[in-house]
């Protein structure tokens, strides 16, 4: 198996096809694991990248939650002055209410 590195963002990082991934997916997880990321190509076109998850300020209630999948890490601090600055949402409270009360018995 050869593995191809390629330049992106001014380093060398390793590519690898879908089957060869499949294969090998526990020697490309300690990789990543390693602080490395992973370019996945599907016939040579480049599809996805494996990045490292990095949990450096996250509650051990966060990360259950991201190894549910009930939760994804941020890419980027939130910006609150952006946020705060957004208009506010103008839906009547009774609709507001109906749809929290049917997310809940949906379970979600």
């Amino acid at each position: 198996m050869v593995i191809e590195p390629i330049l992106y963002y001014h380093s060398v990082m390793k590519t690898v096809n879908i089957a060869n991934l499949k294969k090998r997916l526990s020697f490309y997880l300690q990789y990543v694991k390693s602080g490395e990321e992973v370019i996945v190509r599907d016939r040579d076109l480049p599809v996805a990248r494996i990045l490292p998850l990095s949990l450096t300020d996250v509650s051990e209630e966060e990360r259950q939650l991201v190894a549910s999948g009930a939760m994804k890490i941020p890419e980027q601090p939130m910006n609150w002055e952006e946020f705060w600055a957004l208009p506010a949402g103008r839906v009547p409270r009774d609709l507001a209410v109906n749809a929290v009360l049917e997310e809940r018995e949906e379970g979600r």
